[in-house]
């Protein structure tokens, strides 16, 4: 298959149409504040770490964002036990006061609806690293959504995080993917994004009633969702794992 990958900086023409473009998270995903005040921004603030993938008719069919920081800094020097939602954070109080960034956070890969399964998010990886490679960076880490945890909700992160096959390669998929291109699973994020709402709004994102305290099994969500019906509300704390890719 035909597939070009530019960054957004080369084509700036393809945000519209990336933004566009339909995929497959759960509505829920869309609903992080902290994804509400930084996600958006990172295409016009980090052009350069945003790649697009078109196909042979120049239809755009998968994007991967990311955002340069810095991890050696006061108070850092270790991948953040809340993930996605600290690299974002970091990244732009790190653009703000100019530091000089070490590190490249992977932010999303996101293929289109109905081209899953072409090999193309594996693609959008090597690309992502080659880009980083490219802008002087050496490291790439990035705190993976493990595509099949959301098949075992229960299971603990921790475990299903280092757990194996036979051939010691990581058991979830995706996981297996950054592995193969020489990623290595370093830790667990068990706060990398917290998305609350009232059970109004939960019942809007998951079409599930929401009318009795406690875990909640949400369809695409990786671990329960926490509901305090007499309060109210409901949250979601969804772990990832943090994968180091030396570039």
């Amino acid at each position: 298959m035909t597939l070009t990958i530019t960054t957004l900086a080369e084509r700036p023409e393809l945000q519209g149409p990336m933004w566009q473009m339909p995929d497959t998270w759960p509505a829920f995903m869309a609903e992080d504040p902290v994804g509400w005040a930084c996600y958006a921004h990172v295409p016009a603030e980090f052009p350069e770490h945003v790649l697009v993938a078109t196909d042979g008719d120049g239809e755009v069919v998968a994007h991967a964002f990311s955002a340069p920081f810095r991890l050696e800094a006061p108070g850092r020097g270790e991948l953040p036990g809340m993930g996605w939602d600290q690299v974002l954070l970091w990244a732009f109080a790190d653009l703000r006061s100019g530091e000089r960034p070490d590190t490249v956070s992977a932010l999303d890969i996101t293929v289109a609806t109905g081209r899953q399964n072409e090999g193309i998010s594996g693609r959008m990886l090597t690309a992502l690293r080659e880009n980083v490679r490219r802008l002087g960076i050496t490291t790439l880490v990035a705190p993976v959504r493990p595509t099949a945890k959301h098949l075992e909700a229960e299971s603990s992160i921790q475990e299903y995080a280092f757990r194996t096959r036979p051939d010691g390669l990581p058991h979830d998929p995706w996981l297996r993917v950054h592995a193969r291109l020489g990623g290595t699973v370093e830790a667990v994020a068990p706060a990398s994004m917290t998305i609350p709402g009232t059970l109004d709004q939960w019942r809007a994102w998951t079409g599930l009633p929401f009318d009795t305290s406690g875990p909640v099994d949400v369809p695409g969500a990786l671990v329960p969702v926490h509901c305090e019906h007499e309060r109210g509300y409901a949250v979601y704390v969804e772990p990832n794992v943090w994968v180091r890719h030396t570039v």
